[in-house]
C-alpha cells in the first residue's frame, strides 16, 4: 500500500495520524480525507487503493460515490431557497408540487420531507433499476403513494426515497433539476469537485467501492424478508424491492456502475472528492461567498427528528434538523454545533459553525457498524481545534 499523500498543516499532525490508522490491516482500502478552517483547506491527504481489480491507486483528483452524504448536500441546495424566499420549512409540499397532496399527504411539509417524516421511507411498489433512473417515473409514483404512517407522526430514515422528495421539492421551487442546482449552487460557486449525475466522460475518475465481509453477513441475515406480497419496510427502504442490492454496491452493479453514476439520484448517489465535498461544507460556514446565512443554518439545524423510529431499531439513534444530520450518540461531530450527512460505508461529511470546520472523509471500503474510522479522525481534529 503507498504511502500518505498529501499535506497537512502545523498543529494537525494527530488527525493525519489517525488518517494513517485507518488503514490498518484493510489493504483494498483507499480513501481521502479533506478539512478546512474559516474557509482554507489544512488537512489534504489520500492514500490506498482506488481500485482493486485493476491495483489503480488512489490519486488527487480521485473521487467516489458518497451514498448518503448526497443528503447533505441536496439539504444544503433547499435550505439556499429558503433563504431566497421560495419556500419555508413549513411551507405544504403539496403547495410547490399539487400531484403530492394525493393520499392524504396534503398537510406534508417541507420541513417534514426532509426529516424523514412524510411516511415514504419505502415505496409500496417493487421496483426495478430502470424505474429508479426515471426522474418522472419516481416523483409521480412517491405523489400517489399512500404513506406508510400517519405523516408528521414519527420518523423512518427514508434512505433512498429522500432524494427525490427533496429534489423535486427543490426543481418545483427553482426550476432546477438536481443535477444543475448542485452545480449553480454548490460546485460552481466553490470550484469543487461534486456531481449529482456524473459526467460520462469522468467515469474513470470514480474509485470502484467493495464491502468488508461485515457488511454482506449483516444483509445475509435479512435476505427473504421482503417481497412484493409481505413488505418489510427497513429492508425495502434500502433495495426499493429490486431496484438496488442491500449493500449498494456489487462488482459490478449497485452504485458501483456507470449507469448510475450518471443518474440522478439524489438520496445516495452523490460523487465526490474528500477536497471537493469538504469546500461546499466549509462554505456553510465560512469564507468570503458564504453559501448559507448564520441565521437559515439556525433554522435548518433545529432538532425535528430524533429517538426510536416508527419501524422499531435498536439505539442509539441519530438526530434530524431538516435534511441535516445532527451530533448525536449515533454519529458524534465536532460538538453540539455540527452538522453535516454521513453515508454508507464509511463516508462522513459536515460543518461546524463554532470551529469554522468543513470536513470530509470519503472511502471505497464500505465497513458496517464496527468502523471507527472516521470517528478517530474527528476525535483527532476535536483536539486539534
Amino acid at each position: 500500500m503507498t504511502e500518505i499523500a498529501g499535506t497537512s498543516a502545523a498543529g494537525f499532525g494527530a488527525v493525519e495520524e489517525a488518517f494513517r490508522a485507518a488503514f490498518e490491516g484493510l489493504p483494498q482500502m483507499g480513501a481521502a480525507l479533506s478539512v478546512w478552517r474559516d474557509g482554507v483547506p489544512v488537512v489534504d491527504l489520500w492514500r490506498g487503493v482506488a481500485d482493486a481489480r485493476t491495483g489503480a491507486g488512489w490519486e488527487r483528483n480521485t473521487a467516489a460515490v458518497v451514498f448518503s452524504c448526497t443528503k447533505g448536500l441536496m439539504s444544503i441546495l433547499i435550505a439556499q431557497a429558503v433563504e431566497a424566499g421560495r419556500m419555508t420549512y413549513d411551507t405544504p409540499v403539496a403547495a410547490l408540487w399539487p400531484e403530492f397532496a394525493q393520499a392524504g399527504k396534503g398537510d406534508v411539509t417541507v420541513g417534514d420531507a426532509l426529516a424523514h417524516r412524510a411516511g415514504l421511507s419505502a415505496p409500496r411498489d417493487w421496483l426495478s433499476e430502470d424505474d429508479i433512473v426515471d426522474w418522472g417515473r419516481m416523483t409521480a409514483r412517491l405523489a400517489a403513494q399512500e404513506p406508510l404512517w400517519s405523516p408528521g407522526q414519527g420518523y423512518a430514515y427514508h434512505a433512498i426515497t429522500h432524494g427525490w422528495l427533496a429534489g423535486e421539492i427543490l426543481r418545483r421551487a427553482t426550476g432546477l433539476m438536481p443535477r444543475e442546482a448542485v452545480v449553480q449552487g454548490l460546485s460552481g460557486p466553490m470550484e469543487a469537485d461534486v456531481w449529482l449525475g456524473l459526467p460520462e466522460a469522468l467515469e474513470p475518475r470514480v474509485a470502484h467501492s467493495r464491502t468488508a465481509p461485515s457488511i454482506v453477513q449483516i444483509w445475509a441475515q435479512e435476505a427473504g424478508r421482503d417481497s412484493p406480497e409481505d413488505p418489510h419496510w427497513p429492508y425495502r427502504a434500502m433495495t426499493l424491492g429490486a431496484a438496488l442490492p442491500p449493500e449498494l454496491v456489487t462488482e459490478q452493479g449497485g452504485f458501483n456502475a456507470p449507469r448510475l453514476h450518471q443518474a440522478q439520484i439524489p438520496g445516495a448517489g452523490g460523487i465526490a472528492t474528500a477536497r471537493g465535498l469538504a469546500s461546499v461544507w466549509s462554505g456553510t460556514v465560512a469564507g468570503a461567498g458564504r453559501l448559507l446565512s448564520a441565521p437559515v443554518v439556525a433554522e435548518a439545524t433545529r432538532e425535528r427528528s430524533g429517538g426510536a423510529p416508527v419501524f422499531d431499531a435498536p439505539g442509539p439513534y441519530a438526530r434530524w434538523g431538516a435534511g441535516f444530520q445532527l451530533d448525536s450518540e449515533a454519529r458524534r461531530y465536532l460538538g453540539p454545533a455540527s452538522f453535516g450527512h454521513d453515508g454508507a460505508g464509511g463516508q462522513v461529511a459536515f460543518a461546524d459553525p463554532d470551529a469554522g470546520i468543513g470536513f470530509a472523509f470519503v472511502t471505497n471500503w464500505m465497513m458496517a457498524t464496527e468502523d471507527t474510522r472516521a470517528t478517530r479522525i474527528i476525535d483527532a481534529l476535536r483536539d486539534a481545534v
